[in-house]
């Protein structure tokens, strides 16, 4: 699309640095953005010192989690007129052609068209893996093989430059019609599956796609390890989302709890996890068991 009313927005929170870093990539796109706005989530690091030197809109709010961040967003978008939002966390950066090879690929039947989220010290990599999928769009399950590791392999798999799978709010073109369609993002998710709970609701308003030439650069995620609160709302609001968008319901949110606890002592340790199973730490997994199953959402301290 020539003409389109695109704003950038990003949400942070006590990463200063790659802030910067972050909106210096903005700022240097190929095409430029009509606008960018940075959601500050509560940071108290020294992010307000970095926002003042960038000329960008800012809204400063209470840490309201991932979730109530792109809410804020969102709803600036759609109050300002913005046709289309690129959403992105603060820790990655996009490639200097990225906006440009999105808004060229953005149609009127588009709800969301995405970069892809490349290892930023191995960019023969993802970040985070796509799903190989089935009939019915959803992630495979079973034995066989279920993921694409690869940028090489993603090519393969990919219809044209295409694939129908997209990890939201890292580099996301997002249509402001579809979000006055299926609504905002739920801030009651407030961390983790968020990103998922929104991609399959804007699949019920349009295309939600890939671009395997928009390239979205990250940080390597899979040794960080997880604080308490983040092992809460993992577990949780992903046994939820298996429950609200998944087939096989019951095995995959057993097959999935079982990896998530795999997953916290690989990246944290066995005590970590043995405190989280039959010790002091008990209550938050059980916790996060019970309210997932019962689909209460909701922030939870």
């Amino acid at each position: 699309m020539e003409l389109l009313k695109s704003i950038g927005i990003v949400v942070t929170h006590n990463r200063c640095n790659l802030l910067k870093r972050c909106l210096k990539y903005l700022q240097s796109q190929s095409v430029k953005l009509n606008e960018i706005l940075v959601i500050d989530n509560g940071s108290s690091d020294g992010t307000r010192e970095v926002l003042k030197q960038f000329n960008v809109k800012v809204i400063h709010q209470d840490n309201l989690g991932s979730a109530g961040g792109w809410h804020t967003g969102l709803k600036y978008a759609v109050e300002n007129g913005f046709e289309a939002a690129w959403l992105m966390d603060d820790d990655g950066y996009p490639d200097k052609k990225a906006y440009e090879i999105l808004k060229n690929n953005f149609s009127k039947d588009t709800a969301c068209v995405s970069s892809v989220l490349i290892n930023e010290n191995d960019n023969s990599k993802f970040v985070f893996p796509f799903p190989i999928l089935d009939k019915q769009g959803l992630p495979k399950f079973g034995f066989q093989k279920r993921n694409i590791i690869s940028y090489k392999e993603f090519q393969i798999f990919c219809n044209e430059e295409f694939y129908p799978w997209a990890h939201l709010f890292n580099g996301a073109l997002v249509s402001i019609d579809s979000v006055k369609i299926i609504g905002n993002v739920n801030k009651d998710y407030f961390l983790y599956g968020d990103e998922v709970d929104y991609f399959f609701r804007l699949r019920k308003s349009g295309k939600v796609i890939s671009n395997a030439n928009a390239l979205h650069f990250h940080p390597e995620a899979s040794k960080r390890p997880f604080t308490k609160t983040k092992i809460f709302y993992f577990i949780r609001n992903s046994i939820i989302n298996y429950k609200k968008y998944y087939n096989h319901k019951f095995l995959r949110c057993t097959l999935g709890i079982l990896y998530i606890l795999f997953i916290i002592y690989q990246r944290n340790n066995i005590k970590v996890l043995l405190s989280l199973l039959i010790g002091k730490d008990k209550k938050i997994f059980y916790s996060s068991l019970y309210q997932g199953l019962i689909g209460k959402l909701g922030y939870n301290n």
